[in-house]
């Protein structure tokens, strides 16, 4: 079983109510059993949303108190963010996965990079630095081919 972000699938649930879905993830499903989530819809954000970033850090930053997740209208979203990370880690522990294909880029689940002022920066996601902190394999969607 591999935890995956539910976007990468073509479920609607990114901030502008899209997806990403991503075809060679999208055929991965005939191999393995995939477990879709949205941390941010599990931390209690609708969707659409307002586009959020990390501000000053990474996702560890964020789970350590030392950097916040702000979004376009200036409100701090943290919470909902670590609330969602802390449910895909529920989620990875009740079903015994190991593995988790993530949304590069995102604030969430950036595995590489994150995006801040409209630029791509080297960083981490909330839910992808928790996962990984918890020894889970992280996995980029753009390293599945």
């Amino acid at each position: 079983m591999i935890l995956i972000s539910a976007c990468l699938l073509g479920v609607c649930c990114r901030f502008d109510g899209k997806n990403s879905a991503h075809q060679d993830i999208q055929i991965l499903h005939t191999q393995e059993v995939l477990i879709p989530v949205c941390p941010e819809q599990l931390g209690g954000l609708p969707t659409p949303r307002s586009p959020a970033e990390i501000k000053k850090g990474n996702g560890m930053d964020v789970l350590l108190k030392r950097a916040r997740v702000i979004n376009a209208e200036g409100l701090d979203v943290s919470t909902q963010f670590i609330t969602g990370a802390e449910q895909a880690l529920f989620i990875v522990r009740a079903l015994g996965v190991d593995r988790a294909i993530l949304k590069e880029r995102s604030p969430s689940c950036g595995t590489h990079y994150i995006k801040r002022g409209g630029r791509t920066i080297e960083g981490i996601g909330v839910t992808a630095a928790l996962l990984k902190k918890h020894g889970i394999q992280i996995i980029s969607s753009e390293e599945v081919n």
